[in-house]
């Protein structure tokens, strides 16, 4: 992969933030998705983590999500203070928030159809 940065997950929440257009989706079950999983040694079955891609190097978890944010701009970037905690800690915490994610943030009954204007987010 070049300089582009890529984020491989099931959510397309990102798109809400990324008004740069900085990143490009790509599912997890997607034949390109697979592609990327295989090449940088994740398991194309079962999905434990967001996985970031930028410059030729592979994030999962908290380090996945700090990465992201630095780069969405104020007030998101504000999130990667909490980088400097423990990485021990971080994933346990980006463990939690997974696990209860719909407790959190809602479930919905329907997946969010991409407009024709998402195109550019997508690899």
């Amino acid at each position: 992969m070049s300089d582009d940065a890529a984020t491989l997950m099931r959510n397309q929440k990102i798109i809400l933030f990324d008004a740069n257009v900085i990143f490009k989706l790509c599912s997890v079950q997607s034949p390109k998705g697979a592609l990327l999983l295989t090449h940088f040694g994740f398991s194309t079955t079962q999905y434990a983590s967001m996985v970031y891609l930028q410059n030729g190097k592979a994030y999962t978890q908290s380090h996945a999500f700090f990465e992201v944010v630095k780069q969405l701009g104020y007030p998101y970037k504000l999130a990667s203070v909490f980088s400097l905690l423990p990485n021990t800690f971080n994933n346990w915490l980006y463990d939690k928030i997974a696990l209860n994610r719909y407790t959190l943030f809602g479930k919905y009954n329907y997946c969010r159809i991409p407009s024709p204007d998402d195109a550019k987010h997508y690899l």
